[in-house]
């Protein structure tokens, strides 16, 4: 049986990343709104040289059936990266499904927009039965329109950031299911206990609407692990207090992709993601946000070859498995250089 609990909010007026619009901000002292112009952007795609922005090979994918992701043990807990940032979570006996983008492209139009390298390791239709789903914001690689309205009438649970509620509803989730959290607030669903915490970054799925929803990162413990996830953000001090409140933890599954100087302040490098773990006081790290899309200006491999040069020279245990695979929390396996394959 599952049960719900929230600590109560804070007075708006009292927390500082609510704006005075009704908007969210971010509020590290050192935060550049670095918001790109258009025009230049558009200017770059058209004139500047990229190399490599796609595979030229199939990426590699292990298949999953319905079968094989409820027979994951009770006993121990893992994680299945589907592509980009999407996640399967096994963990108490409860399978949730974090940041899940199941469509062709990460984009408002089926036919443009950035389109996916490779297919999920298993079809939206054949999953098996979903205790729940967190997202982190409302960006369209990371909230899929079509995969909530298929989650809609069975999952349990919508774990979001505050707004988010408003397009979850609008797609036919029923209120009662969601739970919109506030950074540092909680809820714990069974054996699980999900804390929204802090990010820098943005939100926004349209021209008129930007910031008008929270972004968050979250910490989910289980009797048996601790498990942290990004979403997206830019590097900051939150990584630390994060570390410190809620830390240490077994895996932390790190943004690492998607970075450009033209937007440094909301995605990070490699050295910053790395940096990130260390702060967070992560025992082993899985990068994401990477090897699906097609979102920046750097080679599609480049944050994978970035990272695990950075891990072997800082000794940091570094989890890079297949589409896929599954990884253990406790004693993750499965580091493979699966993108130069």
């Amino acid at each position: 049986m599952l049960s719900c609990t929230n600590n109560s909010p804070a007075l708006l007026s009292d927390l500082p990343h609510h704006g005075v619009d009704g908007k969210f901000k971010n509020t590290a002292q050192d935060f550049i709104n670095d918001d790109a112009d258009i025009l230049a952007l558009i200017g770059r795609y058209i004139n500047e040289k990229r190399i490599d922005t796609e595979p030229t090979k199939p990426i590699p994918v292990n298949q999953l059936t319905s079968e094989q992701i409820l027979t994951l043990g009770i006993e121990r807990d893992s994680v299945v990266r589907l592509g980009h940032s999407s996640i399967l979570l096994n963990m108490a006996g409860q399978h949730w499904l974090i940041d899940p983008v199941f469509s062709e492209r990460a984009s408002p139009f089926s036919f443009a927009g950035p389109k996916r390298f490779h297919q999920p390791p298993i079809d939206l239709a054949n999953l098996p039965a979903i205790d729940g789903v967190i997202i982190s914001h409302d960006h369209y690689d990371h909230l899929d329109k079509t995969t909530i309205k298929h989650l809609a009438q069975t999952v349990k649970h919508f774990v979001v950031p505050l707004g988010v509620e408003r397009h979850l509803m609008n797609w036919g989730v029923d209120e009662n299911t969601i739970h919109p959290l506030d950074w540092w607030q909680n809820i714990n669903l069974g054996e699980i206990k999900i804390t929204a915490t802090p990010t820098q970054h943005f939100s926004g799925r349209g021209l008129f609407d930007k910031n008008k929803t929270l972004w968050a990162s979250y910490a989910i413990k289980s009797t048996t692990s601790n498990i942290y996830f990004s979403g997206d953000s830019g590097y900051f001090d939150g990584f630390k207090v994060i570390g410190e409140r809620l830390g240490p933890f077994d895996l932390t599954l790190v943004e690492t992709g998607a970075y450009d100087k033209d937007w440094a302040t909301i995605h990070m490098t490699p050295e910053q993601s790395l940096q990130a773990h260390i702060d967070l006081k992560g025992k082993h790290l899985l990068p994401i946000h990477n090897g699906t899309f097609d979102l920046a200006f750097h080679p599609w491999y480049e944050p994978l070859e970035r990272i695990t040069a950075l891990a072997n020279e800082a000794n940091v245990s570094l989890i890079t498995p297949v589409m896929g695979q599954v990884v253990d929390t406790d004693k993750p396996n499965g580091t493979t250089l699966w993108w130069r394959l």
